[in-house]
């Protein structure tokens, strides 16, 4: 009689488990596509990062380039722009960063070119410090993209990049 009420109770387990496996399998099976569709779709991923060609941007210019729908600014500094930007004191910096945190390769400065007061477009080579200026409430930045002067709580912003080659830059 003992045997029976074991067999049984084995044959019950079984089926217990046998049961929640295929419920589990099922349950993952129907919850895929639910989970799949949250992925970002080919056009966003797209967008994600671009490469922009550099070689033609000699020294001393600038060139705007649109990722993720925000424009950034990649400027050729000549010597002098670095070495002004090296020289000014973190002290007399609202937002304290270094010109070499800020930058990959001295040469070149990548930034978004969203002012980080109100959202604003600054105009390049303006303002008091020969950098940035945003002419909707008076921002100013110098030639590292660093807030100097005006009501702009932070630099403008770096995004992620890196340098490909000596003529390519992938943002993002």
């Amino acid at each position: 009689m003992a045997d029976a009420i074991s067999d049984e109770t084995n044959r019950r387990d079984f089926l217990y488990v046998a049961t929640a496996g295929v419920a589990g399998v099922g349950v993952a099976f129907a919850a895929w596509p639910v989970i799949d569709q949250m992925n970002p779709s080919a056009d966003v991923r797209a967008l994600a990062t671009i490469e922009v060609d550099i070689s033609q941007i000699a020294v001393g210019q600038s060139l705007t380039v649109k990722w993720q729908g925000k424009p950034v600014f990649i400027r050729r500094r000549t010597q002098e722009e670095i070495e002004v930007a090296e020289a000014v004191p973190l002290s007399d910096l609202p937002d304290p960063q270094a010109d070499a945190d800020r930058t990959e390769n001295p040469e070149w400065l990548v930034m978004l070119g969203i002012c980080t007061h109100l959202g604003c477009v600054p105009l390049g080579e303006q303002g008091d410090f020969n950098g940035w200026f945003c002419p909707c409430h008076g921002s100013h930045y110098d030639t590292s993209g660093r807030i100097r002067k005006g009501p702009a709580p932070k630099n403008l912003e770096i995004p992620p990049y890196e340098f490909l080659s000596d003529s390519l830059i992938l943002i993002g």
